[in-house]
């Protein structure tokens, strides 16, 4: 084994591990389709892994490394026996390593992210690179980035849906997702949906067209339409995930505020291993019917303190649309706070 210290920060640690014997094939179901397995390694442990061969390099927080270090040749000494090593395997290896409690407890989290960012967030898609603007969207971006589970809450025109996209995108064109999937509540906005033409996935489909058009204007027309044939991105209302569970997939679910609690609970527990999600929305434009909580109203309180979950709230400050967008949503702010105050003095 081969150690390399940074000589500024004490916690940094590279190591060299090789592991034997030298077997390509046992080395192909150690790493996984696409390294799934060495990515996911990567992402729970927050370290940095490459290899060559049966030479694996691991740099990051050493009491990470040597974690990382142990896991891979438990893992490699599986393949003995095993002909596929999938993530939910690993999954258990790192439970029982206690990987959890060495994450929490491992102070330089934040500033480790914030040193391999170079202070500029850029989303980099084949047709085009994304910056976002402001300290909202770039924190928006990171987090998405750093957690499984991602919540972006706020007003229209905060870019809260396409910078989810872009992330979307970028993940599944460096291979850390095998698809995409766009979801969206099936609730009624001021239209009936019983008098659109065809089934509910037709009635539904003009209502993901924003979720279309950052699609078209990342990837192409032509590539988005071969890629929803191949079932590689995947559009589906939310009431068909029921019954499923998404791996090694890149989820959004839009307009989240019309989810009811039970459906927030039942998509939030499709999450598989490898699969990160976004959910957006925004809680001032709740269509579900009267007396029904919404299920991201409702997720607000009893996800708050879980770690692992990111919220990000954007307000009319960070809409990037024309000027009077913003104005229109500080103004119904207003209105909807003069609105409940008379209610709560009629009340009394």
């Amino acid at each position: 084994m081969e150690e390399q210290y940074n000589a500024q920060r004490v916690i940094a640690l590279t190591r060299r591990v090789i592991l034997e014997p030298n077997d390509s094939k046992r080395l192909s179901i150690l790493c996984g389709p696409f390294d799934q397995n060495v990515k996911h390694l990567e992402k729970r442990l927050n370290v940095n892994i490459r290899n060559r061969g049966n030479e694996f390099q691991i740099s990051g927080p050493e009491p990470r490394v040597e974690a990382a270090a142990a896991l891979l040749h438990q893992l490699y000494r599986e393949t003995y026996e095993r002909e596929a090593i999938e993530p939910d395997f690993v999954h258990l290896y790192l439970q029982e390593a206690g990987v959890e409690d060495l994450v929490q407890n491992t102070p330089e989290v934040a500033e480790q992210a914030a040193d391999s960012g170079g202070g500029e967030v850029v989303i980099r898609t084949h047709k085009k690179s994304i910056k976002p603007r402001g300290g909202n969207q770039q924190s928006y971006t990171a987090a998405i980035r750093n957690h499984d589970i991602n919540f972006g809450i706020g007003p229209a025109g905060t870019g809260k849906t396409y910078l989810a996209v872009a992330c979307a995108v970028e993940a599944l064109e460096s291979q850390r997702v095998s698809r995409i999937l766009l979801v969206r509540p099936a609730v009624e906005a001021g239209e009936k949906l019983g008098f659109l033409p065809g089934d509910l996935a037709q009635k539904i489909d003009p209502y993901l067209r924003p979720l279309y058009d950052a699609l078209y204007e990342m990837m192409g027309i032509e590539r988005v339409t071969k890629f929803i044939e191949r079932n590689i991105i995947e559009v589906a209302p939310l009431a068909y995930m029921r019954g499923r569970t998404l791996n090694n997939a890149f989820i959004i679910l839009d307009e989240s505020q019309n989810t009811t609690v039970s459906q927030m609970k039942m998509f939030l527990t499709r999450i598989g291993f490898g699969s990160t999600a976004v959910i957006t929305g925004d809680i001032t434009q709740i269509d579900l019917p009267r007396g029904e909580r919404s299920g991201l109203v409702n997720v607000l309180n009893v996800l708050r303190n879980i770690d692992g979950i990111s919220f990000t709230h954007f307000g009319s400050k960070d809409v990037v649309r024309h000027p009077l967008v913003q104005r229109i949503v500080d103004a119904y702010a207003v209105a909807e706070s003069h609105k409940d105050a008379d209610s709560d003095r009629n009340a009394s």
